[in-house]
């Protein structure tokens, strides 16, 4: 199915759409900003008494709802539609939520304009930061984007060395293996609460072996940005950026726990716990399997054949893109499963080439899977193909000539 091409309603609009509503149905995209959008909005529903539902779909189709109404978000479908291209959906969802006359909650908004590759006040962002500035809710500082403190003499889980392993914001020689990690940090000697100079320290570190590897690519430089000089919060994680990268793992990995998340506006303990526990798991997976990966450039994209699930292999796709890859797509491929992700440069501040434009990879994803009677889907920015009884790599290469 082809993407709608209806424009995205003005917040007011959509808010009336929505007031009016005897019940609302919300499906999101697997991305950290579609379910950060569709907890602000689901928040919002639940403030003006308005009954509602909100699950995640890797490919939202909006069913119909009696006497209700239907919102997808993080994709152009549907006449209540709240795409996440051109502007995260976050910020989108966070005018409509304040013109539904709730207080979203703007760091939750931050987090999803970090996790949909950009930096907190951009990209139509301004008023959450306002908002989350004017409310002592941030403080930027010095320091790496993770989602807690976990100084390894602390009683934390994870600890700092497993969660620098685990972040998925950086991609450096010691991802994926905290072992390694712990190694790196302890020349620094960081104490369990650190201060500035100690959070330089350490973002110096990230920032330099993101960049230092043979396989580097330019692109890292400006991707590994968006791990660096966070903004501190007094939500449920250590930063925007941490509470970004915990909402973007769940969406993929354990997006009930990622819904739960979304709509809790201070959630416990248990909850917390499994979050981090799901997002952990889910960096260190992504980061293996990369390590794992053959890598191969094609013209026009960057393949990295991989064994890996379903859930994490977006992930792979992405950080090849912002880490590794020289070309506009890098695509991630499970031949042994019959699934491959690719993920487009272009249209935020993470890709580091914020001129070019999405190549439209959801409906090149159709085109390839059309073509090998596989099955195919996605955005503008991110494309998914999956193959049961065909061949896979003859629905990447029909993907190479669709891109």
């Amino acid at each position: 199915m082809t993407e709608a091409t209806s424009a995205t309603p003005a917040p007011d609009a959509l808010a009336g759409v929505l007031a009016d509503a005897p019940f609302v149905r919300l499906v999101a995209t697997d991305d950290g900003d579609a379910l950060a959008a569709a907890g602000l909005l689901a928040r919002a529903l639940r403030a003006t008494g308005t009954p509602f539902q909100a699950r995640v779909d890797p490919d939202p189709v909006p069913a119909d709802v009696d006497d209700g109404v239907a919102v997808a978000v993080g994709v152009d479908r549907g006449p209540h539609a709240i795409p996440g291209t051109g502007r995260p959906a976050s910020t989108a969802a966070f005018a409509v939520a304040r013109a539904l006359g709730a207080e979203p909650d703007p760091v939750v908004a931050l987090a999803g304009v970090v996790a949909a590759g950009s930096i907190p006040g951009a990209d139509g962002s301004g008023d959450a930061l306002d908002a989350a500035e004017r409310a002592d809710s941030v403080e930027r500082r010095p320091g790496v984007a993770l989602p807690v403190s976990g100084g390894d003499d602390a009683e934390a889980a994870p600890s700092r060395a497993e969660a620098l392993a685990a972040s998925t914001l950086a991609s450096t020689r010691y991802s994926g293996d905290p072992e390694a990690a712990r190694d790196a940090l302890a020349p620094l000697g960081l104490p369990a609460d650190p201060d500035s100079d100690d959070h330089r320290r350490l973002a110096s570190l990230v920032a330099v072996d993101a960049v230092d590897g043979d396989d580097a690519s330019e692109r890292a430089a400006s991707a590994v940005e968006r791990a660096l000089r966070p903004y501190a919060t007094d939500g449920p994680f250590e930063t925007v950026g941490g509470y970004a990268d915990v909402l973007d793992a769940l969406a993929r990995e354990a997006p009930g726990t990622g819904v739960a998340l979304a709509l809790a506006s201070d959630p416990d303990a248990s909850l917390r716990t499994a979050a981090l526990d799901a997002w952990r798991r889910h960096g260190l997976a992504a980061h293996r399997a990369l390590d794992a990966a053959t890598v191969g450039r094609y013209d026009g994209c960057v393949v990295a054949r991989v064994d890996a699930s379903e859930a994490v292999l977006p992930t792979v796709a992405r950080l090849v893109r912002d880490f590794r890859s020289p070309e506009p797509v890098a695509v991630a491929l499970d031949e042994s499963a019959g699934r491959l992700v690719a993920a487009a440069t272009g249209g935020g501040r993470a890709a580091g080439d914020a001129a070019a434009g999405p190549v439209g990879l959801g409906d090149a994803c159709r085109t390839a899977a059309g073509e090998v009677g596989g099955d195919g889907w996605g955005t503008p920015m991110r494309g998914h193909v999956s193959v049961d009884d065909g061949d896979i790599t003859a629905a990447l290469a029909a993907l190479r000539e669709a891109i």
